[in-house]
């Protein structure tokens, strides 16, 4: 039941185009629309520019020259960790438009380094750099942009199409809506509030939105990714580990564990703690270190641990979607969702298009927050402007559901509770890492009690309900996550099934979710990938 739209906002805003996210997908969705001619408005739960993932350090690009042998290797690289997954139609789209893409970030002015031969060096990002960058390009612009104020529900016209969204401002409580024809989701993935660096604003918080207006989701299985980090630090920057060497507390080196290898790693924490040293890192390597992610050394300064000597206890934080490869159903080249008026670009949307089942840290990550920001920027505005007079004739309500309504016969939410509880099901390895049948079963049994618990729920304050939405959003990620494992019966990707640990050509597909009270998984066939053969062997 969808319900009227108030008139309780201290601003309300009529616009072209609404980006919900202010990362680097957000940004280059805000851009490409305001360079096609439409009036744009642009979201941020935070102060955009600076928070998420990528503004918080050093970020690698799959920024790779148009030379035929070159790019192939580039796509075939890909394809086996990924499962077979990925679209090579897409990968072609994605390395083009990011190569344009990034030679425009060198045209703005983006210091890029040189190499050893004098050539710009363009496969790598600073966050702070990069993203300070693009908040000073969308500002020339033209597009309006609300820091500090995360978006709650979106808003529907009578025929279903989403029509722009509502919100809060974090810092004074005012609240805030933006109509619009058409809405970018650019929110990033789902790290479930576990520290890892840049991610505590990425609570799925897209996914819902987009899930309450009748948008689906495509790969959730994909999305126990975990990245290494020092146990006394949030730092989950894994380059450097592939030059450090994991031992016992006895200082005894672990067989098998590497950067590569984590499986290896969780296997021994479930047990006992890991230590690492980055003792492979040849010396005239470690001043060139510091200087590209300089970040990643600040907790061992602080420590006063010489990681390059000195031993020092590592565990692996959860990264989720963040990292993964799932995320908001992607339905044309335009990037636009199953729903009318509605895109998805970044993280929060699908990246197995371009991935499979398998991706990490920046590099395709930050070429598909590239190109599908750009790419959705520029179809939102182009939809709009089909709309003609359509647009400024519609009525919207908040298709909004979970927190959103209060009476008598509601209980009080104890947010901390519900974010405890999820994070309990998701955190473990035993659970999310080394997944099984009975396991996934049980955590997901659970989850569904704590999603009606949310259902029965109302917020004891307007200042609490920011909060109360992102454990929602959490929860939610989570069932659609667990639906997903649990259909696919099969090792495949970074999905690790302890029950069925090989990689089954049957299920070379991918699996598309969706559903709120009852979550529902369905298979959708590759289109244009040749079959693997029937066994292809047991994956790590």
């Amino acid at each position: 039941m969808l319900k009227t739209l108030t008139t309780d906002f201290e601003l309300d805003l009529q616009t072209d185009v609404l980006v919900i996210g202010g990362g680097p997908a957000g940004t280059w969705a805000a851009w490409s629309a305001a360079s096609s001619g439409a009036r744009v408005v642009l979201v941020d739960k935070g102060y955009c520019g600076t928070t998420g993932c990528a503004a918080a350090s050093g970020n690698g690009v799959w920024y790779v020259p148009p030379d035929p042998e070159v790019r192939e290797t580039a796509k075939a690289s890909r394809e086996s960790l990924g499962g077979f997954l990925s679209d090579r139609h897409w990968m072609d789209r994605v390395l083009n438009q990011t190569y344009v893409n990034v030679n425009q970030l060198a045209e703005w002015g983006y210091p890029f380094p040189t190499d050893d031969e004098a050539k710009p060096y363009r496969r790598s990002l600073q966050g702070p750099e990069y993203m300070r960058l693009m908040r000073r390009q969308i500002q020339r612009a033209g597009v309006k942009i609300l820091d500090n104020s995360p978006a709650l529900e979106l808003l529907v016209d009578d025929d279903g199409a989403v029509a722009g969204a509502t919100g809060m401002n974090r810092q004074t409580g005012s609240k805030w809506v933006v109509r619009s024809p058409a809405t970018i989701i650019a929110t990033g993935g789902c790290a479930f509030l576990s520290k890892a660096l840049g991610c505590n604003v990425l609570t799925g918080d897209g996914y819902l939105m987009a899930a309450e207006a009748g948008a689906e989701m495509s790969g959730m299985e994909f999305s126990n990714a975990y990245g290494i980090s020092p146990a006394f630090s949030s730092v989950t920057k894994t380059l450097f580990y592939n030059w450090a060497t994991f031992t016992y507390e006895d200082g005894t080196v672990i067989p098998g564990a590497s950067s590569h290898r984590r499986s290896v790693i969780a296997q021994t924490l479930l047990q006992q703690p890991v230590y690492a040293i980055i003792d492979k890192a040849a010396e005239s390597m470690r001043a060139s270190m510091r200087l590209a992610q300089p970040n990643f050394f600040l907790p061992f300064d602080r420590a006063g641990i010489d990681p390059f000597t000195q031993r020092f206890p590592v565990t692996l934080r959860l990264e989720g979607t963040v990292r993964g490869t799932g995320g908001i159903r992607i339905v044309d080249e335009s990037c636009a969702s199953s729903v009318r008026g509605l895109y998805a670009a970044g993280d929060a949307a699908t990246r197995e298009l371009i991935c499979g089942g398998f991706t990490g840290g920046g590099s395709h990550n930050a070429a598909w927050a590239i190109s599908s920001g750009y790419w959705s920027g520029q179809s939102a505005a182009e939809y709009t402007r089909s709309l003609g007079e359509q647009k400024t004739q519609r009525q919207v309500k908040g298709v909004g559901e979970v927190l959103l309504h209060s009476g008598s016969d509601r209980s009080q939410i104890a947010t901390d509770e519900v974010i405890q509880a999820v994070q309990a099901e998701v955190f473990p390895y035993e659970k999310n890492y080394f997944r099984t049948e009975q396991g996934l079963t049980e955590s997901l049994g659970r989850l569904n009690y704590l999603w009606q618990e949310l259902r029965s729920s109302q917020v004891t304050s307007e200042k609490e309900l920011i909060r109360a939405r992102e454990a929602a959003a959490m929860v939610a990620t989570a069932r659609w996550m667990y639906s997903s494992a649990i259909e696919r019966k099969e090792t495949r990707g970074m999905h690790r099934h302890l029950d069925y640990p090989e990689l089954d050509a049957n299920q070379q597909h991918y699996l598309i979710s969706g559903g709120l009270d009852q979550v529902w998984v369905k298979v959708q066939p590759l289109e244009s990938t040749e079959k693997l053969p029937s066994k292809i062997g047991a994956l790590v």
